[in-house]
């Protein structure tokens, strides 16, 4: 990828820095330095006019002025329908005004990744967990820097997994498994076999090693996203599965087939913006259509293939139920069985998020699919 550089004025002298950005933005083209003197009615207007603001100021300043800004933002974009797919549309406009607005604040970096700015914390971690190493000064934008804060404190501390007794450590970029429903559905539901499963997708490593925790001999988990190999790799060997589990590059299927294949692909069909957005958005359902399009082949006969699904989608009015049962028969797929569960996170009861009338009616199901020649399930 070619390098890009940010450019700006201070002091009467050019500048310039290498960009960096974790979603993928451009640099932005008008940049003016910004301190504590700046307000953030003033911040907004011209973050809203697309001028950029390299802050010079205190750290957490700047924090401060970020959060007055977001709010100054969500006045202005609060727009809601009776219609639930207008309402996450609408939904989906005001978090990508609010993520452009938010990404005109910008961090200076030396060429060492220490922040230049007074009272601000020791990021050089965090940041080469990020974005990699470099030696060269470099500016991204406030709302990454402290997304990469964020992220560095999850792999810290981890993710307790009851099922497991342990904890999984989400590594940057890699969506953490804080929906422990969908956990409990892999370690409940009756194994068809002990022999062999395929975990299709495995991000951070939860499922395979809930799989092998369960006695499962081998465990072919895949994954094509770089951050995630590299952290399912690193939690299964932490956790001291890495002999029973093979993490393997790959578009969804590995080679073969195997009694248990199991797969949590993003819930919701609609576009990502951000890389981490992708274990949670699907376009056009393409992983679930890969998925179901490709079980039938890969599963031994008399297998079941474990599709765990939330039909959040459906509340949403993105994807209805006929839809879905229509990909399964359509890919040669019965339904053996399904368990469902009532989600348990902390959006289910804030009448204030956009989506609260979905999420609140919101069911996470285990599917467990089979071929169409297979015998009926329990």
């Amino acid at each position: 990828m070619e390098t890009e550089f940010v450019r700006w004025t201070e002091d009467g002298t050019e500048h310039s820095a290498v960009w960096r950005s974790t979603s993928g933005a451009t640099p932005p083209k008008k940049i003016r330095v910004a301190d504590d003197s700046m307000t953030a009615d003033e911040a907004y207007r011209l973050a809203c006019e697309g001028t950029a603001l390299l802050w010079r100021g205190d750290f957490h300043n700047a924090r401060q002025l970020g959060t007055a800004v977001a709010a100054r933002t969500d006045r202005k974009t609060r727009k809601t329908s009776t219609d639930p797919a207008t309402a996450f549309h609408l939904h989906r406009q005001t978090q990508s005004r609010r993520a452009g607005i938010l990404g005109m604040l910008l961090v200076p970096f030396d060429a060492d990744q220490t922040v230049p700015l007074r009272r601000a914390p020791d990021v050089r971690q965090a940041v080469l967990e990020a974005y990699g190493p470099t030696d060269q000064p470099t500016v991204t934008t406030l709302r990454d820097l402290l997304g990469a804060i964020g992220a560095h404190e999850w792999q810290k501390k981890g993710v307790e997994i009851p099922a497991l007794g342990a904890r999984i450590h989400p590594g940057y970029g890699v969506f953490s498994p804080i929906r422990g429903e969908y956990v409990d559905l892999v370690a409940d539901t009756p194994l068809p076999s002990l022999v062999t499963a395929f975990d299709i997708g495995t991000g951070t490593g939860v499922l395979a090693a809930v799989l092998a925790h369960r006695g499962v001999e081998k465990v072919i988990a895949t994954e094509l996203d770089a951050n995630a190999l590299a952290c399912a790799r690193a939690n299964l060997d932490r956790l001291g599965y890495a002999g029973q589990v093979q993490v393997v590059e790959t578009d969804l299927f590995p080679e073969g087939r195997a009694p248990l294949v199991v797969c949590n692909p993003p819930w919701i069909p609609a576009r990502p913006t951000s890389p981490i957005e992708y274990a949670i958005y699907d376009p056009d359902s393409r992983m679930l259509r890969g998925f179901l399009g490709g079980l039938a082949e890969h599963l031994e006969p008399g297998g079941e293939g474990w599709l765990i699904l939330s039909d959040i989608a459906e509340h949403l009015g993105l994807r209805t139920r006929e839809e879905l049962l229509t990909l399964i028969a359509d890919a040669g797929l019965t339904v053996l069985g399904r368990r469902d569960v009532a989600p348990r996170h902390g959006k289910v009861a804030d009448r204030s998020d956009a989506l609260h009338a979905a999420r609140r009616r919101e069911v996470t199901s285990l599917w467990r699919l089979g071929a169409q020649d297979s015998p009926a399930g329990w």
